[in-house]
């Protein structure tokens, strides 16, 4: 009677009940927890190993310009080719994700969670000082690179046309354009940082097809769009102011706007509701930890 009352499905025994409650999704309250205190021990590290990862961030995004490059240098004209190309996009993110690097769009939304948990001044600070370092260091990262790859006998001048032919689409947006999708790509890499940890086996997979999407849509990344607009400004196409006016500022801003004030508020907002609900119901999803992971809300 009781489970006729409860909805449950009849006739399960223990063995199969235990079952059903470990093939359950975590719950978005694990996530955000698991989200929150990875972004927790970034704000407590050190500046020197802030610059250094994001430094080799910045470089290893090279990839990406790189891949695209190579491909577009050996596809067919036609707008077909964008659709194999743009895989090359989501070489660098690959890299860098899974190398554990400084990428500044990840942090727009791991480190913004615990000031959004605990808003204080000095969690503020940190997060500010985190945001700092580690754009400072793409950017170096990114505008030294592409130095490298155009000035070194390197790639053939088919691919270096290609290189110089991704810039140029780049900054074919206007300002307004660029913060607008700015802002679609910084949701999205949120989105992404919000998915790994239930998928942590599949995490290629979703850093691949968000990326990719990405690059089809031509939304603009302040890191990697900063390794293809570098490269037509060392080629001589574009100047400096530019690069910071044109570029670089409404794209910085529309990608914090998407991953942190929309994405990282909302789904902040999603687990401070729960607060309200009952306890044995907050409780569903805690009985077991992801996958290879210890569940955050259990003490050691």
């Amino acid at each position: 009677m009781s489970e006729h009352k409860s909805g449950k499905t009849p006739g399960l025994s223990a063995d199969e009940e235990q079952e059903v409650s470990h093939n359950q999704p975590p719950r978005a309250a694990v996530l955000h927890e698991i989200i929150r205190a990875q972004g927790d021990k970034e704000l407590q590290r050190t500046i020197a190993a802030l610059w250094w990862s994001a430094l080799a961030a910045g470089l290893t995004m090279g990839l990406s310009l790189m891949a695209m490059g190579l491909f577009y240098a050996r596809l067919p004209d036609g707008d077909s080719s964008q659709v194999i190309a743009s895989l090359g996009y989501s070489a660098g993110f690959l890299a860098v994700i899974l190398a554990r690097q400084q990428l500044f769009t990840e942090n727009t939304l791991t480190a913004v969670l615990p000031v959004m948990t605990k808003p204080t001044l000095n969690n503020a600070a940190r997060l500010l000082r985190l945001w700092g370092v580690v754009l400072f260091g793409n950017l170096v990262g990114t505008v030294l690179v592409s130095y490298v790859m155009l000035h070194l006998p390197i790639f053939d001048s088919k691919t270096d046309v290609a290189f110089l032919e991704v810039g140029r689409k780049v900054m074919e947006n206007e300002i307004g354009q660029m913060f607008a999708k700015g802002i679609i790509s910084g949701w999205m890499i949120a989105t992404m940082v919000w998915m790994i940890p239930s998928m942590e086996n599949a995490k290629i997979w979703i850093i691949l097809l968000i990326t990719y999407l990405m690059a089809l849509g031509d939304f603009t990344h302040i890191v990697v769009g900063s390794v293809e607009v570098s490269y037509l400004v060392w080629a001589g196409e574009v100047s400096w102011q530019q690069f910071w006016l044109h570029f670089a500022g409404p794209t910085l801003a529309g990608n914090i706007v998407g991953g942190s004030f929309i994405f990282a508020l909302i789904s902040h907002a999603q687990i401070r509701s729960d607060a309200g609900l009952p306890d044995e119901t907050l409780n569903k999803g805690r009985e077991r930890p992801l996958p290879g992971r210890r569940d955050p809300t259990d003490t050691p």
